[in-house]
């Protein structure tokens, strides 16, 4: 089972300004080839498919504790698009009056990804950068460790490329945010699917690593993710279970070459997290309901009624 958590894996900043066609190519870390959707669907249907758990638990407990972190890459990037989308914070409401002969979305027309206005109010779905929805044949899972562990390997290196491709289409802080995090995460889990193939084959495929070849330190949102030891560090996401990828992650392993150095740990549970943003409600455009007022003040009862 899963445990949710009220936060995102890391802070996000708030947005300037609204950057629809931004909130576009970030789509593509979502529902792209090697988004979040892909890597999320290939280590969670691994760790269910997963043959003779008992007998290769350290195997086992990786896949199964990055499909845990990687739910929550899909919902940090999902708020990344819909805070692009949004714009600059806002703690209270449009207060427009529902006044929908302005056009409020008049802007949108010419906008990269329409659709996500016309049809999901400025929110994310599993799309790519160009609306085409994720597809279920990115999903490899085969039963044979060794192929499955080598398909990660190759996924996480390509959302690597496709990350740093994103990265360098987006100057909002926003954005560039979500790439330098998952940058730093994505790296952790090849370097964990690299040792998990050394000790099955004997082959040092972590010397492959990075891959694209772009250090972690020419990317200035990823130095304080660097700096306070991200990238040594695997969570269980689990306060008692999936301890077993210690045996893959540690026993005196150390950070990638060009990375701060440091020995590989296993953090028991998961990252502390940050604020999950406030969208704006936008009476004109039906963002919650034509009558927004009369839906908060019912779910002020029904909050009050649960305390």
């Amino acid at each position: 089972m899963f445990m949710r958590i009220d936060k995102l894996q890391t802070e996000l900043p708030a947005p300037k300004k609204k950057e629809p066609n931004a909130a576009a190519a970030l789509q593509e870390l979502l529902g792209g080839k090697y988004g979040e959707m892909s890597t999320l669907g290939n280590y969670m249907f691994q760790s269910f498919n997963f043959r003779s758990k008992d007998k290769l638990k350290p195997f086992y407990h990786l896949v199964a504790s990055i499909t845990a972190e990687e739910i929550g890459h899909v919902e940090l990037v999902s708020n990344g698009v819909a805070m692009l989308n949004n714009g600059p914070d806002n703690d209270g409401d449009e207060g427009d009056g529902g006044d929908i002969s302005k056009a409020p979305y008049n802007a949108m027309q010419d906008i990269r990804l329409a659709s996500a206005f016309l049809s999901n109010a400025g929110g994310a779905t599993p799309t790519n950068g160009n609306g085409a929805s994720w597809n279920n044949d990115f999903i490899t899972t085969t039963g044979n460790l060794v192929t499955d562990l080598l398909h990660n390997f190759h996924l996480e290196c390509g959302a690597r490329l496709h990350k740093l491709r994103v990265y360098e289409t987006l100057t909002d802080p926003t954005g560039r945010e979500v790439c330098g995090y998952l940058l730093v995460r994505g790296s952790v889990h090849a370097h964990a699917y690299a040792l998990a193939l050394k000790q099955i084959t004997g082959v040092e495929i972590e010397k492959m690593l990075p891959t694209p070849n772009i250090n972690l330190d020419k990317i200035p949102e990823c130095q304080k993710y660097l700096q306070e030891g991200s990238h040594r560090r695997l969570y269980t996401f689990s306060p008692n279970d999936y301890r077993g990828i210690s045996g893959l992650w540690g026993n005196g392993e150390t950070a990638l070459p060009g990375d701060p150095p440091g020995e590989l740990e296993v953090v028991e549970g998961a990252p502390e997290g940050g604020k999950i943003h406030q969208l704006t409600g936008v009476p004109s455009a039906f963002t919650p309901d034509y009558a927004p007022e009369e839906m908060f003040e019912i779910a002020t009862k029904l909050y009050k009624a649960s305390r």
